[in-house]
């Protein structure tokens, strides 16, 4: 398959041309967070020839999902059937009769997107597919069945960890995640969008790595514009976007949003006892699977404590569109994104927006601080002793008995650190110190855009450094 036009998903392209040349049947599931491209990837690697493809439709009937799959199958096959399939067994047959008609060497690849939507109320659709891959395909060498969907829970629930007729039928998962900042950046330049690096990190802060947001952006325009156009204006793309995306994953969407709305007010997360005092909703099941539901979606990320008690477990929110939404559009304090980047709500933003763009990328932090090979956990972090508070950007605790603190600065030039700051600092390394009650050695690194201005303080403080280049670097 030509993939030379696919910016990144390089480990994808490497399993899908597995599964290709694999001498058995391939169950693959795909899922991700909606809009992060998956439908894209699989159309483009496969160039768009399937020996059948289907999408599924939001909240449509089970007869409009069976007329849906039927007109897609007399359009896609040379075989005329006289009636419309009564139901999902009968639908999967027709598709059988459909691929065994076909004549050629390598795998018949059936595409079908949106799974989840196709499973409506009380209809046999997963009966049927279970029927179509254990009585069929799964006797076969040639058959590659990709099924894919954006509702993450329900295709780790119903289909990859499915306690039914799929039961470990999947052969192989594949979650699509946003691209990371060097990607986005080989994206954007492929679209001739010459932006230098400190932008592409603002836009980033707006947009994460979702290409379709992404593909929004235009040449010869500056990440302020870009925002401006995209978020403010009354046509702008993104401006209605939010409850666009959570209605259409989710079927109480409402308690998601609440969930996402509660975390947009800590920017270091909450444990799962502080969303519930803050957001009214009830200790149990549902909460569980909403959680669940949205970090498997990619909204939301859990960091264990560095004690493992599950009860300390923070939940942060990770999605950096969904942040953006609650900071500056659900009650807009300007709706000129130009006045809004001198005023204090902005500067915060950035800073905690930068952290989360840190946390997402410490593979690259790893790679920068030369300990690729050391396994490591890591979190942002938060304690109190006594009357002093303190709070860490990003904190890697290493399997060579090192804790690495992070503190991340996104400045518009080298940073230089006073010594109000630098007291700042040492009681933040001194607060972690008594309220971990580590054994380990604390080493202190800076993060920033332009890197420090050295002096005395940087000089005792600082062990390390990394700045803003070094996420951009791409990992194999």
């Amino acid at each position: 398959m030509n993939d030379s036009d696919l910016v990144g998903r390089r480990k994808a392209k490497e399993r899908f041309q597995k599964f290709l040349k694999s001498k058995k049947s391939e169950f693959v599931a795909v899922y991700g967070r909606r809009r992060v491209g998956k439908t894209f990837l699989i159309k483009e690697y496969f160039q768009y020839q399937f020996d059948f493809s289907i999408t599924g439709m939001a909240n449509a009937t089970t007869d409009q999902q069976l007329f849906n799959f039927d007109t897609e199958l007399s359009r896609q096959s040379p075989l005329v059937f006289d009636t419309p399939s009564a139901n999902w067994l009968i639908a999967f047959q027709r598709l059988r009769e459909h691929l065994e008609s076909k004549k050629k060497d390598g795998k018949l690849v059936i595409f079908i997107d949106e799974l989840p939507w196709m499973h409506t109320h009380g209809s046999d659709f997963m009966m049927g597919l279970e029927h179509f891959w254990n009585t069929w395909a799964t006797h076969r060498k040639d058959v590659l069945l990709i099924v894919c969907g954006s509702a993450a829970s329900w295709m780790l629930t119903e289909v990859i960890n499915s306690t039914g007729g799929l039961h470990n039928r999947v052969t192989a998962q594949l979650k699509i995640e946003p691209f990371t900042l060097g990607e986005t950046e080989e994206l954007l330049l492929a679209k001739g969008c010459q932006l230098d690096r400190y932008q592409l990190i603002q836009l980033y802060m707006c947009l994460g790595g979702i290409p379709y947001y992404l593909d929004a952006v235009e040449p010869g325009k500056s990440a302020a514009q870009t925002i401006q156009e995209l978020f403010f204006e009354k046509s702008g793309l993104l401006r209605y976007e939010f409850h666009n995306l959570y209605r259409a994953l989710f079927k109480r969407h409402d308690v998601y949003e609440k969930v996402v709305e509660v975390l947009s007010t800590k920017t270091y997360g909450m444990s799962r006892n502080e969303i519930i005092h803050v957001s009214g909703l009830q200790s149990g099941g549902t909460l569980t699977k909403v959680l669940v539901d949205l970090e498997e979606s990619g909204f939301i990320t859990s960091y264990p404590s560095l004690d493992r008690n599950q009860k300390n477990t923070v939940y942060r929110l990770s999605d950096y569109f969904t942040a953006f939404y609650f900071r500056f559009l659900q009650k807009p304090l300007s709706s000129d994104w130009m006045q809004l980047i001198d005023q204090p709500a902005h500067r915060a933003w950035e800073k905690f927006t930068f952290e989360q763009v840190c946390l997402d990328h410490v593979v690259q932090i790893k790679k920068a601080l030369g300990i690729s090979g050391i396994q490591a956990e890591h979190a942002a972090w938060r304690g109190t002793t006594g009357d002093k508070g303190a709070q860490i950007d990003l904190l890697i605790d290493r399997r060579d008995h090192v804790i690495t603190i992070c503190e991340c600065k996104f400045h518009l030039d080298s940073f230089s650190i006073s010594k109000d700051y630098a007291d700042q600092l040492r009681s933040k390394i001194s607060v972690f110190k008594d309220v971990s009650k580590t054994k380990k050695a604390v080493h202190f690194t800076f993060i920033s855009t332009y890197g420090l201005h050295r002096n005395a303080y940087s000089d005792l403080l600082v062990q390390s450094e990394v700045m803003m280049d070094a996420l951009f670097e791409k990992i194999d």
